[in-house]
């Protein structure tokens, strides 16, 4: 049953608005109280304690919506830890099974071939001022002689007579070393280039200035082991040792850029196996 008064009407004013009950003004004066107090408690504080800021709001709704990383992005992250790969960190990552950089060797084989090259000189020009061919000095008996000889040939009085198409050859070693040597990281690879450098280098220097032409001198050769050994000088020795010293790294697998045959490899798969291994949990 309703138990609401219907609004009066004033009789003699048809027209006149119908009058508001008691009841009805309290319910609207409990309405604009209500609104009166949304409003205020909506309106900022003075102190900036009132409504939230939109950082906070925006922070309060992202924790709303939840904030723990989903599964892929704990794939990716655990992904990232079994590989080892710094690029989550910033840092650049190096690609699977790519040697590690190392300094370039150029200064090590240059300064080899200069110290070579010095000695060798050195040695020639003191030979050819102090001693007279076929008049040999002992210094241990007849195991280690000095005596001087011109020779026309290669190292070690090989190939006499053709002493032009040696000289072309040196010049083409001179060359092949230095470019090699210009992406060299291997400093055991700086030794033997450095040193088969410098002995070239030093019997081009006499087949281009000695006697009895330029591309035909011969070189000053001063050192004799028994008397079986060919005589030879310390840009022979150099070239030999140098050779030696390459061979003996290249069959060990050692590679001019510093790496080494078969554990780059190694660490190539191992580094494969840990992405696999980071994959799997990222799944």
């Amino acid at each position: 049953m309703n138990t609401d008064r219907p609004r009066e009407q004033h009789l003699d004013d048809p027209d006149e608005p119908p009058r508001e009950s008691a009841a009805d003004r309290g319910a609207d004066r409990d309405g604009g109280s209500g609104t009166r107090g949304n409003s205020a408690d909506s309106a900022p504080a003075p102190d900036g304690s009132g409504a939230d800021a939109p950082g906070e709001a925006a922070t309060n709704g992202t924790a709303s919506n939840g904030t723990a990383p989903d599964r892929d992005d704990r794939g990716k992250a655990a992904s990232a830890a079994g590989t080892g790969d710094d690029s989550a960190a910033g840092s650049p990552a190096r690609p699977s099974g790519a040697p590690a950089a190392f300094p370039r060797r150029l200064p090590w084989l240059l300064v080899i071939a200069a110290v070579v090259l010095a000695v060798d000189l050195g040695t020639k020009a003191l030979v050819v001022a102090k001693m007279t061919p076929g008049e040999p000095i002992s210094i241990i008996g007849d195991v280690v002689r000095l005596t001087l000889i011109r020779n026309s040939g290669a190292a070690f009085s090989m190939a006499t007579g053709m002493t032009w198409l040696l000289t072309l050859i040196a010049v083409a070693v001179v060359i092949g070393v230095i470019r090699i040597g210009r992406t060299l990281r291997s400093l055991s690879w700086a030794i033997g280039l450095g040193l088969v450098l410098g002995g070239a280098l030093g019997n081009l220097v006499d087949r281009l200035f000695r006697s009895p032409g330029p591309l035909q001198g011969h070189v000053i050769d001063f050192i004799a082991v028994t008397k079986w050994w060919p005589v030879f000088n310390v840009a022979d020795s150099s070239i030999v040792c140098g050779a030696i010293l390459l061979v003996v790294l290249t069959v060990f697998g050692f590679e001019p850029d510093g790496t080494r045959a078969g554990h780059d490899d190694d660490q190539g798969a191992g580094d494969d196996q840990g992405a696999a291994r980071g994959g799997k949990a990222g799944e």
